[in-house]
């Protein structure tokens, strides 16, 4: 026991190398830095989150060749915008809170499994739960689809753009290279059962024990039941819990200084940029620059107290964690009683 819990302790504090970090951190900030600057100008900062959202899909493929990581980009966007759009009829229809943790659960199964029999990078449906729940959880009408339409879907144009001017200028190949996509079999059933039990469990807590922002408990335990076994979930889950608490005081002194909006999105977009430097060497120090940044893109889009902000970043974080890691251990239980049966 003392055995597993240093392994596990080991996994939370280890700083993997670097792999070409730097490169995937300027991508991130133009893809994410510009469509926010432009809607600045335009003064439509209330558009943000879809903005932002759009713009991830700059952030998968990091480790690939150039041609399959635009498929994956431009798949991963087609995948968040299609979320946003779920969430936001979610919203328009009015509807309670459990019904969008439900649908959101919906999303956390299904491109869990997509992304299993893609062998995306980053795998999972992290991005995606926090796409559907974040728009979800925002006010909104029916236009506003097609606003998400217009403002995601062109995020996620320029965010290809950036991809492609940057494998042009290192005059990267474009040749096709074999990618093995392994059989839907029993660990992928496995993987996306517990991502989905996780995410509605977490979801249904957030919104019964807190009300607000319960779709961060989901990401939460999306995230801790992320890893390929046992030890890698508790090690993602501890990494999530301490990086989003120290997030959470550098979001506080942020918020208290109430920035204009520019000067807050030049500190999101260098967050962004920190995290991306961190996420693939250590998922609690990017941690602790990506709380911040969602806390102030939220600030942008949607107007909060900073108490409610950082009270419920910090309780769903916990309760999210918390049922992501008792459905990891169970889930493995579950595993090793059926390989021994």
């Amino acid at each position: 026991m003392a055995e597993s819990r240093g392994r596990v302790w080991t996994g939370v504090i280890r700083v993997g190398p670097r792999q070409g970090d730097h490169r995937v951190a300027v991508r991130a900030v133009l893809s994410v830095g510009v469509p926010l600057l432009v809607l600045l100008l335009i003064g439509r900062l209330d558009l943000s989150v879809y903005a932002s959202f759009g713009a991830f899909a700059a952030l998968y493929g990091r480790t690939d060749q150039p041609r399959p990581r635009v498929i994956m980009q431009a798949t991963a966007g087609a995948i968040l915008v299609s979320s946003m759009l779920i969430g936001t009829v979610v919203s328009a229809l009015s509807s309670p809170a459990v019904v969008g943790v439900v649908v959101v659960a919906a999303i956390a199964a299904a491109v869990t499994l997509f992304a299993y029999r893609s062998q995306w990078h980053p795998p999972g449906a992290l991005f995606a739960v926090f796409a559907g729940g974040a728009t979800a959880s925002l006010p909104a009408g029916w236009s506003s689809l097609l606003l998400v339409l217009l403002v995601g879907g062109a995020s996620v144009a320029w965010s290809l753009i950036v991809t492609v001017a940057f494998v042009l200028a290192r005059r990267g190949s474009w040749a096709r290279p074999t990618r093995p996509r392994p059989a839907i079999g029993p660990v992928a059933w496995e993987m996306t059962a517990t991502v989905g039990v996780a995410a509605l469990l977490a979801g249904l807590a957030g919104a019964l024990l807190v009300g607000t922002h319960w779709y961060w408990a989901m990401v939460g335990a999306v995230a801790a039941v992320g890893g390929a076994h046992v030890t890698a979930r508790l090690i993602r889950g501890a990494q999530r819990l301490l990086g989003t608490l120290l997030g959470v005081l550098i979001a506080a002194g942020l918020l208290a200084l109430h920035l204009p909006p520019w000067l807050t999105i030049l500190v999101a977009v260098a967050f962004q940029a920190l995290s991306e430097l961190f996420v693939g060497r250590n998922y609690g120090i990017a941690m602790v620059f990506i709380t911040p940044l969602a806390l102030l893109m939220i600030s942008l889009a949607s107007p909060a107290t900073p108490e409610m902000l950082l009270r419920d970043r910090v309780i769903e974080t916990i309760i999210g964690v918390a049922v992501g890691t008792v459905v990891a251990i169970v889930s493995a239980a579950l595993r090793r009683r059926t390989a021994r049966g």
